[in-house]
């Protein structure tokens, strides 16, 4: 079973844990712009870098989305998405007001299928029930073909290594 930490803390991950070599499920989130639906994971002919968040309204994930949104304006063929539990309208203000225009911003809070999907679901501790930090890089057949769990919830990923893994 998967784990990440809060402050030092072990927080178990509920749902299906999904690695690297695996096929990437294929999930439907909400668009933060317009509520229209998203599909992440699958076959989908293109690379896909799915950067998960706990919430944006949190420093840490603030800096990480505004990070990869300008990392990725210069990735060409690769489909990049942030999938985070927050309400899509706190998610599509938090962009416009940040300017984020090079991810697609979505929202599993429906029925967190994707956070169950992928095992990424937080439980049994006060951040249960939201999304740890994560990220999938997934290749044109679906398949994952890196994986990072944030070891420490409150700390920013790899860039280095996701940036390198989805080139």
């Amino acid at each position: 079973m998967a784990t990440t930490k809060f402050k030092g803390t072990d927080l178990e991950l509920l749902g299906n844990e999904v690695n690297v070599g695996d096929k990437a499920p294929e999930v439907i989130v909400v668009n933060s712009v317009g509520l229209g639906d998203v599909v992440v994971g699958g076959a989908q002919g293109v690379k896909q870098l799915i950067i998960v968040v706990p919430s944006l309204d949190t420093g840490v994930c603030a800096t990480e989305t505004r990070n990869f949104n300008a990392k990725v304006a210069s990735l060409e063929g690769v489909k990049a998405t942030i999938v985070s539990l927050d309400l899509p309208f706190a998610s599509g203000r938090f962009c416009a007001a940040e300017g984020i225009d090079k991810l697609t911003v979505t929202s599993d809070f429906r029925n967190k299928d994707f956070a169950n999907a992928y095992g990424v679901l937080l439980g049994g501790s006060v951040l249960a029930g939201v999304t740890c930090r994560a990220i999938f890089v997934v290749d044109a057949d679906g398949v994952v073909t890196y994986k990072e769990i944030v070891p420490e919830i409150t700390e920013e990923p790899n860039y280095d290594a996701a940036m390198a893994a989805v080139k």
